[in-house]
């Protein structure tokens, strides 16, 4: 086995250990350490955004062309992005009592449409309806403190809007504004770090503040699929 082959599999090795983060995000809720959980769950967001560029830097495809590194990722993510912060939603009593059990049901049913589609991302690096973000979902409305009624009227319009065919960038890969989204992103990232650090009693102003980029980023992928569409 060649020294290049041997990186190439390391970077598989570095998306495969999003699953363990993954359980032991799940050990986390369990045990009710929210601020670990949160912590864990910015690490597989790190791995994520990551090993994509190690791959294509390492020729991963070429090097191992019979191993799916596509297919493990989504198992990875569908970890991360669906199954643990459902757990959290759960674990943290985000959700009305009654109601949580089909509640939770539909991210997961709506999650799995969304990575079993073949065009879950676009040739030109969109994703297709509302991407998996129900760990960012999970954290602010834990951090927000909404009533819980709010919290399941969320839960539903955002996975109904899975099925829904309109485009959102994919931060690490899209072709317009990469560079800023990305910058504004890192910022917005050590501010999470900032508020998970200080949690359970973390600045308001800055959990507020922090806000601004999910914002930026629904306002620009939408302005950029009205454009497209009206083009």
């Amino acid at each position: 086995m060649t020294a290049s082959t041997v990186r190439a599999w390391c970077v598989h090795l570095y998306t495969a250990l999003g699953a363990v983060v993954a359980l032991y995000t799940i050990l986390a809720i369990e045990s009710n350490d929210f601020r670990q959980a949160f912590g864990l769950m910015v690490f597989a967001v790190v791995i994520d955004a990551t090993d994509g560029t190690l791959a294509r830097a390492a020729g991963v495809q070429d090097l191992i062309p019979w191993f799916d590194g596509d297919r493990l990722e989504y198992i990875i993510d569908f970890l991360n992005y669906a199954i643990v912060p459902c757990l959290f939603l759960l674990g943290a009593e985000l959700l009305p009592p009654m109601d949580a059990p089909w509640l939770i049901a539909l991210p997961l049913v709506a999650s799995a449409y969304g990575f079993g589609q073949k065009s879950a991302k676009t040739a030109d690096y969109f994703f297709l309806g509302f991407p998996s973000y129900w760990n960012i979902i999970a954290f602010y409305l834990y951090l927000l403190k909404t009533p819980l009624w709010i919290n399941a009227f969320l839960i539903i319009i955002l996975s109904i809007l899975v099925f829904v065919p309109i485009r959102f960038i994919y931060p690490s890969r899209s072709p317009r504004f990469r560079g800023q989204t990305n910058f504004l992103g890192a910022l917005w990232g050590l501010a999470l770090l900032v508020i998970i650090y200080r949690l359970p009693e973390p600045p308001g102003f800055l959990i507020i503040a922090s806000l601004a980029y999910p914002a930026y980023y629904l306002c620009l992928s939408l302005w950029l699929e009205l454009r497209r569409v009206v083009a």
